[in-house]
């Protein structure tokens, strides 16, 4: 079953990737080419975020094809690390395309360059704050139905191109109002977006990578599983963390003193598949059998 996720999630993200790999060529193209005839350093520096925003979609693939390898001896664990990485790898391109277009915002408005709008960067940036929302939507969506932190920075790589655009469109604005160097001060107010956004991923990723516990909402819903199993008298010791898109999870269960292993196979093995079936990304279970005897209620209820 865990199998089976895995397939149908890497076949989602590799889908939505796709399409964001071809939208990103286009919009990447569009926006240089009208930034560079209009002189607009905002323009040109949304068009190589949206450049940056191909480079990572590439990263998410590769990551995603690596991840997906089943189990061997050399990673018993499986590969879903790699993915982990390639999120990682999205966040740090975030935050250099965010210092490098502070930096040369900066340039610009210490050279005292000024440009004038067009018609032109008007329609590109629109088609791309359009374009790039649409493509955070799509793609978050399916990283949070696959549980993909490589995915769920990749959106968020496009919504901060969608936010750089607004941000340009503004600066394009302020333009038309005779503040001189609002296309500079929108390109710098972009990055900072973009930094901030390239953090918080960094953040989730540490997270991962540092062996915290899944979020609360699944460690509340896995406690619920586990206290429906009515031949489960007790449990304690519940521990998870994730590999990736897989939830790795360990719990010391008690039951009946006098079952024989057969029956408290039995029990395990029902508990293992409820927690597959119910959660929807793939879930490793070991379950540790106890007697439901006083020494081993020592632990006290979960």
């Amino acid at each position: 079953m865990n199998n089976d996720k895995q397939k149908i999630a890497s076949k989602q993200i590799k889908s939505v990737t796709n399409i964001s790999i071809g939208t990103n060529i286009i919009l990447t193209a569009a926006k240089v080419i009208v930034g560079l005839l209009a002189g607009s350093m905002a323009v040109v520096a949304d068009g190589i975020h949206s450049l940056s925003d191909f480079v990572t979609d590439l990263a998410v693939l590769f990551g995603v094809h690596l991840g997906s390898k089943e189990a061997d001896l050399t990673h018993p664990y499986g590969h879903g690390r790699m993915e982990t990485f390639s999120a990682a790898f999205v966040a740090v391109a975030l935050a250099i395309v965010g210092l490098g277009m502070i930096y040369y915002a900066a340039l610009d408005i210490a050279k005292g360059n000024v440009i004038v709008p067009n018609t032109a960067m008007v329609i590109v940036t629109v088609v791309s704050i359009v374009s790039k929302e649409w493509l955070y939507q799509i793609t978050k969506r399916v990283a949070i139905k696959s549980h993909s932190a490589a995915a769920y920075a990749n959106a968020w790589h496009h919504r901060s191109d969608a936010f750089s655009s607004v941000a340009v469109l503004i600066g394009i604005i302020s333009l038309k109002f005779g503040f001189s160097f609002g296309d500079q001060v929108a390109a710098i107010a972009v990055g900072l977006m973009i930094i901030w956004v390239g953090a918080s991923v960094i953040s989730d990723t540490l997270q991962e990578l540092t062996e915290g516990a899944v979020d609360q909402d699944t460690i509340r819903q896995v406690e619920s599983i586990i206290s429906a199993n009515p031949s489960i008298r007790q449990w304690h010791q519940l521990r998870t963390r994730t590999v990736g898109r897989e939830m790795f999870l360990d719990v010391h269960i008690l039951v009946d003193a006098n079952l024989d292993i057969a029956a408290a196979h039995e029990i395990s093995e029902g508990l293992e598949n409820a927690l597959q079936a119910e959660i929807t990304r793939p879930v490793n279970v070991v379950v540790h059998i106890e007697p439901d005897l006083p020494a081993e209620r020592l632990a006290g209820p979960p």
